[in-house]
């Protein structure tokens, strides 16, 4: 059994063939997390979790890139500002194990010190108020990351601060940071989640140091598709290469890697 922890079978990319390709997944034994990039994706993500008894569950919030600096910004597909008891109603629902993916992402930062600085203020605001809301509500987060490791995890350290006794936690997905990154999300307790982006990258020596009881697989699908399948749309099923993939650079068992990332998932995820 695989469990994707990263998927956005919720995204336009999959509206001709959602049903089939959750299908496909569930009889190849891989169950998945529809991560939710606004309030729409957050909506369509928890609707299809409920359709069905097991296998596929929601994680919803607003994606950094998201939120709006102001509100002429806002468009009912993609950017918007950030409603939280929107939010607060819907990660109640039946099928939501996370909140996110929330974060920082710094990739487009506008030039000029004023528009930058206010498109990071705006970022980190949306985040902590979406931190606050996995707290309240005792949900893990799944955490979003560009060219913002050391301020996400100055962030995260002083949340952590008060949110330790309720044990508040989660993983930073498509991790790629350095060791000295992953060495501080490690010592809050966060997991760290791999995706195809380890065929692009050179993770190797950092993914060999994390212990294995703290590594997620996913596949961010429809992107990163691993390599062997060309320019193919990634989807669930496709964890596997993933899998493979660490056993190799660890050099351990693909059959140790798939039990120990399954127990992670449903551990973190309570699944």
């Amino acid at each position: 059994m695989f469990i994707d922890t990263h998927a956005h079978l919720n995204f336009k990319a999959f509206d001709n063939d959602r049903s089939e390709v959750i299908k496909r997944s569930l009889e190849q034994d891989v169950w998945m997390i529809n991560v939710s990039s606004n309030y729409k994706t957050s909506k369509l993500a928890v609707e299809i979790a409920q359709c069905y008894e097991r296998g596929v569950f929601a994680s919803v919030g607003l994606h950094p890139i998201n939120c709006v600096i102001d509100l002429s910004q806002a468009d009912e597909d993609r950017l918007e500002e950030l409603d939280i008891e929107k939010y607060r109603k819907l990660a109640k629902e039946k099928g939501v194990v996370a909140v996110g993916e929330i974060g920082l992402d710094y990739w487009n930062e506008p030039k000029g010190k004023g528009k930058a600085k206010i498109f990071k203020e705006k970022q980190k605001e949306v985040f902590l108020v979406q931190l606050d809301l996995a707290k309240e509500l005792g949900l893990p987060v799944i955490l979003h990351c560009r060219k913002a490791h050391n301020e996400i995890i100055e962030i995260m350290c002083n949340f952590y601060a008060y949110a330790q006794k309720l044990h508040i936690n989660g993983v930073v997905h498509c991790f790629t940071g350095n060791r000295g990154q992953a060495q501080k999300y490690l010592d809050m307790g966060l997991y760290l989640g791999f995706n195809g982006i380890i065929f692009k990258m050179d993770l190797d020596e950092v993914m060999k140091k994390i212990p294995l009881g703290k590594i997620l697989i996913e596949t961010d699908c429809p992107f990163l598709t691993p390599p062997a399948l060309g320019g193919q749309r990634n989807e669930p099923v496709n964890v596997k290469y993933v899998a493979q993939r660490i056993a190799e650079i660890r050099n351990e068992p693909l059959e140790e890697i798939v039990r120990v990332t399954t127990e992670n998932a449903k551990k973190l995820f309570q699944i």
